[in-house]
C-alpha cells in the first residue's frame, strides 16, 4: 500500500526550511507568509444588522502564495494546517481549511501543533494530528470584529474633531490612559517633608553598624520636619543605647518560576534594556530556529514564546532536573519536582517558555548567535534552570536597641547556602523599594542587655515622591496585572501609541504628549464604559470563555455593541470640536496689539491673533511635554528672552526643523536662534550610566543631548572620544559578515545606515531596516520608507521581492 503525501503548512519560510529537514520524502512543507485572509482595509467589512457576519477577502499580495498552495493540495493525500499555536494561528488555519476546500473530498485536513521546532516535537506532532477548534477561531474572531468596530467608528469622529491621521484603539486607549492619568498624578502631587533618623553605633566587637529609628513610646515613629528632628536628638544626648533584643533566624528564598510571555518582557526590560518588541523578535528567531552546526542543521532552541502558564512538560521536567544534579550536585536538587501555578484566568495551552534541550548551554551557543540573540537565550535558559533548583538559604539578624523613650532597628543578612542564586536572580521591580532586612549586611555579634556605644546620630530630611512614570517593564506588568490585552499584543499596543505620538519616551520612561492627553480626555469622556479598564478587562475574560465554548461569539459582540452604539451617537453630537475652539487668552499681538486666542492646529495649540484673518499673527506655544520632559517650568511662564540686537522680546515659533526663537521686531529685526536640545528646549543635563566605557575602560559612559537628539558617549571627553553606535536590532545582511546595522549619520546630519563593522563591511542604505521578517520571501529585515503618495510603507530590499505593505493605514485601531 503507498504511503500517503502530507502538505504541511506554516506560516514562516523560516520555520519551514527547519521542518522541512526533521521530515521525510512523503512531506511537502509550505508557508503561508502568514494571513492569508482578513477584513477589507478600505472598509469595515462587518455587518452591523446581520449578527456582526465578517467579510473577508484576501490579503494584500498573497494571490501568488494561495495559487501555490493549492496546487501543491492538489497532489497531497493529507493537509497538516501548522500555523503557531495561539488563537490567531487558529484563525489563520481556519482561513487556509477555506481556500484549500475546493480540492475535491479526497483530501483530509488536520491541525497540528508545534510547542517546539525540534525533531522530537514535529515527529510527536504529525503523528498526532487533531481538528481545529472553532471556538479558538471564534475567540479570536471576535476580537478582531471589536478591534474594527472601535476602530473604523471612533477613529473618524477624532478626524473630524481633533485632527486628521489619528486613531483610538479598543485596548491601546487604555494603555494611553493609564500612562496620561499617571502623569496627572505626578502633577497634581504635593510632597510632605519627612525625616529619618540613623544612629551609628558600636558594639564590644566590629564592625560599627547602623540602625534607624522605628518607634517613640511605642508608637511608630514620624518626624514631620526639623523642629521635632531636633527635639529628638537632644533628647538622645547623653542617654544609652543598650540591645533589648537579638534574633537570628533562617530565612529562604525561593526561585522564581520559568518565563511567561509577559514575565519575558518585563525581565528583558530590566536587565537587557531591550524594547518589548525586539524582545518578541529575538525570541521568534530563538523559537523557529538557528544554524546550530553542520551535523544537526536548524534546530529550535526555544519552546513557543507566546504563553501565560509556568507549566512544563514531564520530559522538559525530567531534562533538567537530571542537569542540575550532574552538574551543581544533589544539594542544588530539590527532593521533588518545583510546580508552579499559573494565575487563576491563564490559557495553559502551552508550556512556560524554555529552552528545547538545557544542555546546550548560552556558553555552547555563543558563537553562532547574535549578541541580542545570546543575551536572550541566556536569560531564558539561567531562569528555567533555577526554576528547578533549591532555594537559597540565609541567617537574618535583626537587633531591636532602646534608648530612652526611642526604639531602633537594625538589620542584616548573611547568605549560607546560594542554591538558585548560583544560576540566576531575578532583576529588581522598579517601581518597588528595598524591604529592609533583605539586604547583605553584616552585623556584629550583640548580646541582649549590652551598652553600645553611639558614634553618631545622623538626622535626614526627605520628600515623599510621586508615583514613576511607566517603562515598557513596568507598563507590560500593570496590563497583566490589570487583565488589559494579552502579552502578545503588548508589543503591537506600546509601538501605536508612540507611532501616534501620543506618547514619548524619554530616559525609558513614557510621557504623554499634548496629543495624548487630549485624545484620551475626549474618548474616555464620551466613552466612559468602552475604555474603562475593568471593563476591557472583562471583554477579555468574555474571549476567553467563547474559547471555552461558554459563550458565542456573537452574543458577546451583541453586548457590547449595544452600549457602544449609544456613546457613539452621543459623542458624535456632543464632543468637542477642538478644531473650531477658540479659547481667550491674556496675551497680546505683538503686530497689531489686539488680543491672542488659543487654538488647536496640526502640531497641537498655539497661539493666533483674534483679528484673523485681518492679521494673521501666530505664536507657539511651549509644549507641557516638552517642560515636563526637561523636568523645569514651560517656557511659557518665564520670563521673555531679549533680542539680542534690538532688545524687543524672542517669541517661540515653529519651522520646518522644529521650534526656534525670532524676534518679535520682524520684519524690521529678523534676529532668530535655534535651540540647542533635539526637542526644542534648553539643552538637557547630563545623565551618567552606570555602564563602563569599553575604549577606555575608565569612565562611565554618559547621554548626552546633541543637534540631531541624544546619544552616548564617554564621560572622559575629549581625553576619549568614545561614541556609542546606536543600533536598529538588525543583523548586517551581508553574508558572513556577523555585524550589526547602526544609524549613522552625513557630513551634513542626513541619517543613513551602516555595518557596525565598516570599513571592514561597506552595506549602506538610505531607508531604516526594521528587525521584521519579509512574508513573502522570508529575508530577515524589511526597509522602512516614508512617501506623499503612499505614506509610511514596510518593503522588501531583496531584487526578487516585490513585497511591500503600508504600515497600519492612519486612523485604524491596533488593540
Amino acid at each position: 500500500m503507498a504511503s500517503k503525501k502530507t502538505l504541511v503548512i506554516v506560516e514562516s519560510p523560516a520555520k519551514a526550511n527547519t521542518i522541512n529537514k526533521y521530515l521525510g520524502k512523503d512531506y511537502v512543507v509550505k508557508a503561508s507568509l502568514g494571513h492569508v485572509k482578513d477584513l477589507p482595509k478600505s472598509k469595515l467589512g462587518v455587518d452591523l444588522e446581520h449578527d456582526f457576519e465578517p467579510t473577508y477577502v484576501e490579503s494584500p499580495g498573497k494571490d501568488k502564495v494561495i495559487k501555490e498552495l493549492r496546487a501543491a493540495a492538489k497532489k497531497v493525500d493529507r493537509i497538516f494546517l501548522a500555523a503557531d499555536p495561539d488563537r490567531e494561528g487558529e484563525a489563520i488555519c481556519q482561513h487556509l481549511k477555506e481556500i484549500l476546500d475546493g480540492n475535491g473530498d479526497k483530501t483530509e485536513v488536520y491541525r497540528v501543533l508545534f510547542n517546539e521546532i525540534t525533531p522530537r516535537a514535529i515527529q510527536a506532532a504529525v503523528a498526532h494530528p487533531g481538528r481545529i477548534n472553532q471556538h479558538i477561531v471564534d475567540a479570536q474572531q471576535a476580537r478582531r470584529i471589536l478591534d474594527r468596530i472601535v476602530g473604523y467608528q471612533v477613529s473618524p469622529l477624532l478626524w473630524d474633531k481633533v485632527r486628521r491621521g489619528i486613531s483610538a484603539g479598543r485596548v491601546q486607549t487604555v494603555a494611553l490612559r493609564l500612562i496620561v492619568e499617571r502623569e496627572q498624578e505626578i502633577q497634581a502631587f504635593k510632597p510632605e517633608e519627612y525625616w529619618s533618623i540613623t544612629a551609628k553605633l558600636e558594639g564590644h566587637q566590629p564592625p560599627p553598624f547602623e540602625a534607624k529609628l522605628v518607634k517613640i513610646k511605642g508608637k511608630t515613629a514620624a518626624v514631620a520636619n526639623q523642629a521635632e528632628a531636633d527635639h529628638i536628638l537632644q533628647n538622645l544626648k547623653g542617654s544609652p543605647f543598650q540591645v533589648d533584643s537579638v534574633v537570628t533566624k533562617e530565612k529562604k528564598r525561593y526561585p522564581v518560576p520559568p518565563f511567561t510571555t509577559s514575565k519575558l518582557q518585563q525581565e528583558a526590560a530590566r536587565k537587557l534594556r531591550f524594547t518589548v518588541k525586539k524582545t518578541m523578535m529575538l525570541a521568534q528567531r530563538l523559537y523557529e530556529g538557528i544554524e546550530v552546526s553542520a551535523e544537526e542543521g536548524r534546530v529550535g532552541l526555544i519552546s513557543y514564546m507566546r504563553t501565560d502558564s509556568p507549566r512544563i512538560s514531564d520530559e522538559a521536567m525530567q531534562m533538567v532536573r537530571s542537569y542540575v544534579s550532574d552538574v551543581y550536585s544533589d544539594k542544588y536538587l530539590p527532593e521533588k519536582p518545583v510546580i508552579y501555578k499559573g494565575k487563576k484566568d491563564a490559557q495553559d495551552a502551552h508550556e512556560a517558555i524554555r529552552p528545547t534541550f538545557v544542555g546546550r548551554t548560552p556558553d555552547d551557543l555563543k558563537a553562532i548567535l547574535s549578541d541580542d540573540e545570546y543575551k536572550l537565550y541566556k536569560l531564558i535558559w539561567t531562569r528555567f534552570t533555577a526554576s528547578q533548583m533549591n532555594p537559597a538559604v540565609y541567617d537574618q539578624t535583626t537587633a531591636e536597641i532602646v534608648a530612652g523613650d526611642y526604639l531602633f532597628r537594625a538589620s542584616g543578612r548573611v547568605l549560607k547556602f546560594d542554591g538558585f542564586l548560583k544560576v540566576y536572580e531575578e532583576a529588581a521591580d522598579e517601581d518597588v523599594k528595598p524591604v529592609e532586612g533583605e539586604e547583605d549586611i553584616t552585623l556584629p555579634l550583640l548580646t541582649q542587655g549590652e551598652t553600645l556605644k553611639s558614634l553618631e546620630i545622623l538626622p535626614k530630611q526627605h520628600f515623599t515622591e510621586p508615583p514613576p512614570r511607566y517603562t515598557e517593564a513596568s507598563l507590560v506588568k500593570i496590563l497583566e496585572e490589570k487583565g488589559i490585552g494579552r502579552p502578545s499584543t503588548y508589543a503591537t499596543i506600546l509601538n501605536t501609541i508612540q507611532d501616534r505620538e501620543y506618547v514619548l519616551k524619554d530616559q525609558g520612561k513614557f510621557h504623554p504628549t499634548e496629543l495624548g492627553t487630549v485624545v484620551t480626555t475626549l474618548l474616555v469622556k464620551h466613552f466612559e464604559e468602552i475604555f474603562d479598564v475593568q471593563y476591557t478587562a472583562k471583554m477579555e475574560e468574555e474571549l476567553d470563555e467563547i474559547e471555552e465554548g461558554q459563550m458565542t461569539w456573537v452574543q458577546a459582540l451583541r453586548e457590547f455593541y449595544k452600549k457602544f452604539q449609544k456613546d457613539l451617537k452621543k459623542a458624535t453630537k456632543n464632543m468637542e470640536n477642538l478644531k473650531a475652539q477658540e479659547l481667550p487668552t491674556d496675551e497680546i499681538c505683538e503686530k497689531c496689539g489686539g488680543p491672542m486666542v488659543q487654538k488647536w492646529g496640526q502640531f497641537g495649540s498655539f497661539l493666533a491673533c483674534a483679528a484673523y484673518p485681518e492679521c494673521k499673527s501666530t505664536r507657539e506655544i511651549a509644549k507641557e511635554e516638552t517642560a515636563v520632559k526637561e523636568g523645569g517650568a514651560a517656557s511659557a511662564e518665564s520670563e521673555p528672552e531679549p533680542c539680542e540686537n534690538c532688545g524687543k522680546p524672542m517669541a517661540l515659533k515653529r519651522g520646518r526643523f522644529g521650534q526656534f526663537l525670532a524676534c518679535t521686531g520682524y520684519p524690521e529685526c529678523k534676529t532668530t536662534r535655534k535651540l540647542t536640545g533635539s526637542t526644542g528646549a534648553p539643552k538637557k543635563p547630563d545623565v551618567v550610566l552606570a555602564e563602563i566605557c569599553p575604549q577606555c575602560h575608565e569612565a562611565n559612559l554618559v547621554v548626552k543631548d546633541g543637534r540631531f537628539g541624544e546619544f552616548t558617549s564617554c564621560g572622559n571627553y575629549p581625553k576619549c572620544k568614545y561614541i556609542k553606535p546606536k543600533t536598529v536590532g538588525v543583523p548586517c545582511p551581508k553574508p558572513g559578515c556577523g555585524g550589526e546595522l547602526i544609524e549613522r549619520r552625513t557630513k551634513r546630519g542626513k541619517t543613513f545606515y551602516g555595518c557596525l563593522k565598516y570599513p571592514a563591511c561597506d552595506f549602506v542604505t538610505w531607508n531604516k531596516p526594521v528587525p521584521e521578517q519579509c512574508p513573502k520571501c522570508g529575508s530577515p529585515y524589511l526597509l522602512e520608507k516614508s512617501t506623499k503618495k503612499e505614506g509610511l510603507v514596510h518593503y522588501c530590499n531583496e531584487e526578487s521581492c516585490d513585497y511591500k505593505v503600508s504600515v497600519e493605514p492612519q486612523g485604524v485601531a491596533m488593540s
